[in-house]
């Protein structure tokens, strides 16, 4: 199956933290007045031109009034969120082009984030010495090879589909997936700057004034989408650049406006399939009965980025409305500490039994200690979420599998809780999206002074790492089950323990003949069909999609710990992806990881550009390319 994409232009290559502990310590400061909003028109925003290079924290920043951020707080509660109220017509209509949007459900308060005192927000990245010639030389190299790779993928598409969603790579195509507002060019906005193609991003820049979020052909906008490439995309950017392209902002208002009437539901809880025509008509919305937890709750860095730049309240309280719900309800589920995959948004409930921190709910969780750090410390609501989430993981949802050699690894599964016994069954179902996990532990690990959770870490990182190194084309696949042992056991590797799994997963199919064949017969026919190596059970989705899981936590966990066979892996899996997914035009998804020579579709996501190649990027450059504490990434 096709999973849903996890990430915010990468999670916002967003936030200076010095801005972030000012910025929301600032905003319950902000006045009324402050908040400029006039009826039937957009917000106007004036952002300041810095005059520090990239990187650096404003002097305005550093004399902001109030507290000194740097100072270490005494421990304090969350408490009570603080309201005022929304500014002058913010529940008056607002104009999209040809259409009038009037909200039905206005707020009538806006919640603002803690009064609390920051709490001191501990450097997480590792401090690296002075690098070797030698190390320094085939560092370059490589870090050339990861650019090369972009610049063929971003040359496909500005020759073949500018302006669109997506390049076609393997007949230079194009498709209009996400609104049509060309979402490879500003998903990519932050990686050109990063590479310093300031060219190319001056170019992109340009081009994207000319957007026009006030029409799409798209009947109904997936916000969560909307939000991770279009409204990530300009933030990321504006941030990297200091704000010095006042437009990006602008467009990012634009956005941000017309996201924001997906919130207008009796309950404030977003449509997260939003029928922008039915609405602007002026029908009534209302949350959904099956969301999914990773794309309702998946949207709080953006949102809460917007309102410290802009200084608009609005979109801070549209996400912290969803935060509470999720807070107040994270002890209620059938697993406390977890939220199920699917919940009911209409009445705020959490009933199904289903729990993973993979494909559909990871966001949510990965969101959690990022907000925290682009909040600046400020409450400890996300501490406490976080921490109570990743005790549940650990708990029930990470497992060991049995591999041979013994490697002591983890990956990320999944849990079900039956309903009438409420047994808790751990299901060592591994996806590619859940290899994101190993750079969040490590990241919480750090944040929150649990260094014991540092060597989890590293194997949920070494987890993804071997299956990378284990497939026949050196790419992990999609989906795919194992066989698990008791945690934290030896778990020696057993080939009839691991063929006796083969043999009960293929009985639960039912496959021609099956009846007739022996056991024997019937496991070697799984593992040849299957294309099973030893270890995996079964292959469920052999494809490999450009996804940037987990070549993210391999980078996250070398910023963090400095170990240098972390850029010996992220080395390996590049050039398997660049063997295999490369066409004339630029990178395509791969059909099967599982042989040798895989077939190529004809489809290139946003976030190879965006994120796949900017990880690759960003393990082979200097560290403080991006650093980790000045950026949350």
């Amino acid at each position: 199956m096709f999973l849903p994409r996890r990430r915010v232009t990468s999670l916002i290559l967003a936030s200076i933290i010095a801005l972030a502990i000012w910025y929301l310590y600032y905003l319950p400061d902000f006045s009324v007045d402050s908040l400029k909003q006039t009826e039937g028109t957009e917000s106007h925003v004036k952002p300041e031109k810095p005059a520090t290079g990239p990187g650096d924290i404003s002097p305005a920043i550093r004399t902001a009034s109030g507290p000194d951020p740097t100072a270490q707080p005494g421990s304090s509660e969350l408490g009570p969120p603080k309201i005022a109220p929304p500014a002058s017509g913010s529940n008056l209509q607002k104009v999209f082009g040809q259409y009038t949007f009037q909200e039905k459900n206005p707020v009538k308060e806006y919640i603002r984030a803690s009064n609390s005192p920051p709490s001191k927000i501990p450097k997480v990245q590792y401090e690296f010495g002075t690098e070797a010639p030698e190390d320094k030389t085939k560092r370059l190299e490589r870090l050339a090879a990861v650019k090369a790779s972009f610049e063929h993928s971003w040359q496909g598409y500005k020759k073949h589909a500018w302006m669109k969603d997506e390049l076609s790579p393997l007949d230079g195509g194009s498709a209009q997936s996400f609104g049509g507002w060309a979402a490879t060019l500003v998903d990519t906005l932050d990686t050109l700057w990063i590479i310093g193609m300031k060219e190319d991003f001056e170019e992109a820049v340009n081009a994207a004034k000319e957007i026009n979020f006030n029409s799409t052909s798209e009947e109904t906008l997936n916000v969560f989408e909307t939000t991770i490439r279009y409204l990530g995309g300009f933030l990321g950017a504006y941030d990297l650049t200091n704000g010095t392209y006042p437009v990006l902002l602008q467009k990012a208002v634009e956005v941000g406006d017309l996201l924001y009437c997906a919130f207008d539901t009796p309950n404030r809880m977003p449509v997260t399939r939003f029928r922008w025509k039915e609405a602007f008509k002026g029908e009534p919305q209302s949350a959904g009965e099956n969301t999914l937890i990773a794309e309702i709750g998946s949207l709080s860095l953006e949102f809460t980025r917007l309102s410290q730049i802009t200084g608009d309240l609005k979109y801070f309280d549209a996400i912290q409305r969803i935060m509470n719900e999720f807070d107040s309800k994270q002890s209620l589920t059938k697993l406390p500490g977890l939220w199920p995959v699917v919940m009911n948004a209409k009445l705020v409930s959490f009933v199904s039994g289903g729990f993973s921190l993979g494909g559909m709910a990871d966001s949510l969780y990965e969101y959690l200690p990022k907000q925290h750090m682009l909040l600046g410390g400020v409450g400890d609501q996300m501490k406490k979420m976080y921490e109570y989430s990743i005790t549940a993981a650990m708990n029930h949802v990470f497992f060991q599998p049995m591999i041979p050699g013994g490697r002591d690894v983890l990956f990320s599964g999944s849990a079900t809780v039956d309903g009438e016994t409420k047994a808790i069954t751990t299901e060592p179902r591994g996806q590619h999206l859940g290899c994101y996990a190993g750079g969040m532990v490590g990241i919480g690990a750090k944040l929150f002074g649990h260094p014991e959770h540092m060597n989890m870490a590293r194997k949920l990182v070494d987890g993804c790492i071997w299956a990378y190194d284990t497939m026949p084309s050196g790419i992990m696949p999609e989906v795919f089950t194992m066989l698990a042992c008791e945690m934290n056991s030896e778990c020696g590797w057993d080939e009839k323990q691991w063929r006796n799994a083969v043999l009960q997963n293929a009985k639960g199919h039912d496959t021609e003949g099956s009846e007739t064949k022996s056991d024997d017969e019937l496991v070697n026919d799984s593992i040849a069909r299957g294309n099973l190596k030893p270890g995996f059970v079964e292959i469920t989705d052999p494809r490999y999609l450009l996804r940037p899981e987990a070549i993210e936590s391999v980078f996250i966990h070398y910023r963090l710990t400095g170990e240098k066979d972390l850029l010996e892996a992220a080395w390996r899996m590049f050039q398997a992806i660049e063997k295999h997914t490369r066409t004339e035009f630029a990178n395509a998804m791969i059909n099967d990881v599982t042989v040798e020579h895989p077939e190529k579709q004809n489809k290139m996501e946003s976030f190879w550009l965006a994120e796949t190649l900017k990880y690759f990027y960003l393990i082979f450059s200097e560290p403080d390319v991006v650093s980790l504490d000045n950026y949350v990434l």
